[in-house]
């Protein structure tokens, strides 16, 4: 089942670049975003990490430059080196100097546009550091010119109550899902989740690549329960793939429905 390859390899990104990845979702996108642009910069491309809501300051081995001057003009950004991650906000929030403002949207596909960048990774969700999440009416804010949204779902919410202390818009969930508070999450909430119409991929372009990222598969037990979600979305053939990663052990993991 555990596959060796690096993070673009098991996403199936081969020599054609997506321009343009939206992280969505809960339980690790801001991982997975620095995840995969340092992975980006190993191969020498010239990577934005960006956000159209909010992030934390990157920390200095996340990029080698920080920017905070949000939508001064897509030429400021011109010129940058091969093999480097430069990360843009809006500047920072007012009375919380470790939080950086998103970006207009718009502005992001003026960018992608002006192909300074091989890859814009985007945070476009926020899930206030819970495993699960559905989205309000305003989320995900997703660039219209995005060419792989990647959904993201902690595998630490299984078995969990369904409450607030867990899923971020707990009533939108149990809406989406028809779960109840005091349930517990299970696969089908979670396969309801990514596949309802307004669930995990609500907002993303007709012609985005959609992926799962079932994260925090970190014991043999969670990755079975994961390979069982991946199974049941292939079954309903759902419109997005799936992949199984344990992040922080950045190791991943083979699923049935994951389409190169």
């Amino acid at each position: 089942m555990r596959r060796k390859m690096g993070f673009c390899g098991a996403l199936g990104i081969g020599a054609k670049l997506p321009c343009v990845i939206s992280l969505v979702g809960g339980g690790g996108k801001t991982t997975a975003m620095f995840l995969l642009a340092v992975e980006l910069k190993a191969l020498g491309k010239k990577v934005l990490v960006t956000t159209t809501t909010n992030i934390f300051v990157p920390e200095p081995w996340q990029c080698d430059e920080f920017m905070l001057e949000g939508c001064s003009g897509v030429d400021t950004l011109a010129a940058r080196s091969s093999g480097t991650i430069t990360c843009l906000g809006n500047g920072l929030i007012d009375g919380t100097p470790s939080k950086v403002k998103g970006i207009d949207p718009a502005f992001i596909d003026e960018l992608r546009c002006a192909g300074h960048f091989d890859c814009i990774l985007v945070e476009a969700d926020g899930s206030k550091h819970k495993p699960i999440k559905a989205p309000a009416e305003h989320e995900p804010v997703i660039p219209s010119t995005t060419t792989l949204v990647l959904g993201v779902i902690g595998l630490d919410c299984l078995g969990k109550t369904v409450s607030e202390d867990v899923i971020h818009r707990c009533g939108l969930f149990c809406g989406l899902t028809g779960k109840t508070p005091g349930e517990q999450i299970d696969r089908e909430g979670i396969v309801r989740l990514i596949t309802a119409d307004k669930g995990l991929f609500k907002t993303a372009p007709a012609a985005s690549r959609k992926i799962v990222l079932l994260n925090k598969a970190d014991t043999a037990e969670l990755q079975e329960q994961a390979m069982l979600i991946a199974q049941e979305l292939a079954e309903q053939k759902a419109a997005a793939s799936c992949l199984i990663a344990s992040l922080h052990q950045e190791e991943f993991f083979t699923a049935p429905c994951l389409s190169g």
